[in-house]
């Protein structure tokens, strides 16, 4: 790779260095439908002369002045095609992410004054019908599935002329590397969507920088499956890098179908979220319990013999011996069920539990964990191939060429040459994030050796009525733990003490009650039965020990239902929303206060 470039010259790097027949694939009717390289490009440069004939253009290129195009829909070929071929001409993508509630899709398209939407379905289009009348600058909706009586996206491609194809590619060739890329509206958990101006070159050195730092190797003989919706940066970013590196992208068809995918296409590695790789190992905990006799003892040893693996540690030839034992007889079989040629899974978004990255690793099923904000085109450290550049339970060190500083107070502060143009319409908002050169990120961390350990988000420590600072995050991570908590929000914000939410993990815990013999209808009754209050006392009790007596949950509440997107009470990026949870739970947080003595 060159050390600057734009976005969409990956697929002319791709055609030059590795032209191959999958650069993208998806499942259409049931079989996996492929585009070549230069299927794409095809794709891609009569899309972009369609648009000039539709009057999109980049106009005096700024990231006020250029059109903006919109898009919501599931990963498909088609998102990455409108994506470069909207790049291309200087307009801007806003991408929005398919969960957005109606009111927050309303800000998004009428701040940034998004003139045509592509969507994927119905459902999407439906979704966008619903508030159109507010959005004065939106002329055309047009829809990647075929459905009647709405404009096809395939229309736009036959408004292409060879006029319109000449200037596309004069303006191809003069779009700067400094112009706007994209503009991504991050929901957060609190507060109004912020639409983060990122530039070509700050994208594309976070591409460049996260491949010379992993190191991601050219390999045109790999494939990923990409499930991780593409509205979010970390996704988008390693799109880029994997055309880059050669590497074939396959679109899993929906979250339901991924265990059926990795399969199907036996990916070389895939990036996640902790949450689902949270779900992975709860599905493999659940067809343990479904053993009996020496396979069930022989599984749960394997575990608990990687429950111990550590990679910075040998942990001596016996050690070594029963996890050689553990790897053939029962992690050989997880490999297999990820499709068995698994180089790299790579995790951010959220802190992922070392119990998980322990397991996973031991099973050689590598796993890597990284961080970074939208804001930094978002990768700031990731864990590295090598053993020295790997630690469990840290977000790696800063890729190279990026620097790293931790404010008084332990705040996460970064610089370099990905950082943001700044937040959409909103100097203000920039000025406070963006301090002489430095982004303050909000995450609170520590250095572990030469990699960030991120302890906390610094809005979400949270003072007793006592005075007493308590970080959520730790607390949650490690009652995350037992397999019988699902979900847990740590609360006591100006209260005499730590209480907690928890969400049970209903799988475990129903199969509890079975080996028990005590009878269960439904979920709200199983929170209430006096067995599983005491069970899940012993639970909180015995994690407890773990945090000093300020830190210790003294009171929790369960509750009958998972916390899920569509819920409200979680971001895309499936962070808990905190001031959500707070008000829906509000008269059960009282409960829990007033019960106390």
């Amino acid at each position: 790779m060159e050390n600057s470039g734009r976005l969409f010259d990956c697929i002319g790097y791709q055609l030059t260095h590795f032209p191959k027949e999958d650069m993208l694939a998806a499942k259409e009717n049931g079989n996996w439908g492929k585009y070549s390289t230069e299927i794409v490009q095809n794709l891609t440069d009569t899309l972009s002369a369609g648009l000039l004939q539709l009057g999109v253009s980049g106009n005096d290129m700024t990231a006020e002045g250029a059109d903006k195009i919109g898009i919501i829909s599931n990963n498909r070929p088609e998102w990455m095609v409108v994506d470069m071929a909207v790049q291309q001409i200087g307009a801007i993508l806003v991408p929005v992410y398919p969960t957005t509630s109606h009111a927050e899709i309303a800000f998004i398209l009428k701040d940034a004054a998004v003139k045509y939407m592509f969507v994927s379905n119905a459902e999407m289009l439906q979704k966008i019908r619903d508030v159109q009348e507010a959005l004065p600058s939106l002329q055309r909706i047009y829809t990647f599935d075929t459905i009647e009586n709405t404009n096809n996206w395939k229309e736009i491609n036959l408004l292409a002329t060879e006029e319109s194809r000449e200037a596309m590619l004069t303006l191809k060739k003069g779009i700067p590397t400094s112009h706007t890329a994209t503009i991504i509206y991050t929901s957060g958990t609190t507060g109004t969507p912020k639409g983060v101006v990122l530039t070509h070159e700050s994208i594309y050195a976070n591409v460049r920088l996260s491949k010379e730092s992993f190191p991601f190797e050219d390999r045109p003989d790999w494939r990923v499956l990409s499930f991780l919706p593409l509205n979010h940066v970390f996704e988008r970013m390693v799109t880029y890098m994997y055309m880059y590196s050669g590497i074939s992208i396959y679109y899993a068809e929906s979250m339901d179908t991924i265990g059926d995918n990795l399969k199907e296409i036996k990916p070389n590695g895939f990036s996640t979220v902790p949450r689902l790789l949270e779900k992975v190992f709860e599905k493999i905990m659940n067809k343990g319990n479904e053993l009996t006799g020496v396979k069930r003892r022989l599984f749960f040893w394997s575990v608990s013999i990687g429950g111990k693996y550590d990679n910075q540690i040998d942990g001596g030839w016996w050690y070594n011996l029963q996890l050689a034992i553990a790897n053939k007889l029962v992690f050989s079989k997880w490999r297999e069920a990820l499709g068995g040629n698994v180089s790299f899974i790579v995790t951010g978004g959220a802190a992922c539990q070392l119990k998980l990255l322990r397991i996973f690793n031991a099973a050689k099923i590598p796993v890597y964990e990284g961080y970074g904000p939208t804001e930094n085109s978002p990768v700031i450290s990731v864990n590295r191939k090598s053993t020295e550049g790997n630690k469990f339970g840290t977000v790696g060190p800063p890729l190279n060429g990026i620097e790293v500083k931790l404010a008084d107070d332990g705040e996460i502060l970064v610089s370099g040459p990905c950082l943001m143009a700044g937040y959409y319409k909103r100097p203000d908002l920039t000025a406070e994030t963006i301090i002489d050169g430095w982004l303050h990120t909000g995450d609170v961390g520590v250095w572990d050796g030469g990699c960030i350990k991120i302890t906390d988000r610094k809005k979400e420590l949270f003072k007793t009525s006592g005075g007493k600072y308590v970080a959520p995050q730790p607390i949650e991570n490690k009652f995350k733990e037992s397999p019988f908590i699902e979900q847990i929000m740590v609360i006591g914000a100006e209260k005499k003490f730590v209480g907690a939410l928890i969400v049970p993990s209903f799988s475990t815990l129903k199969q509890w009650l079975k080996d028990k013999n005590i009878p269960f209808t439904s979920n709200d009754e199983i929170v209430k039965h006096p067995a599983v209050l005491a069970h899940f006392k012993t639970i909180v009790d015995s994690y407890n020990d773990f945090f000093n007596h300020i830190e210790q949950v003294k009171k929790f509440a369960l509750l009958p239902k998972e916390w899920s997107v569509d819920g409200g009470e979680m971001t895309p990026k499936l962070s808990l929303k905190r001031k959500v949870i707070t008000e829906k739970y509000q008269d059960i947080i009282e409960e829990i206060y007033s019960q106390m003595k």
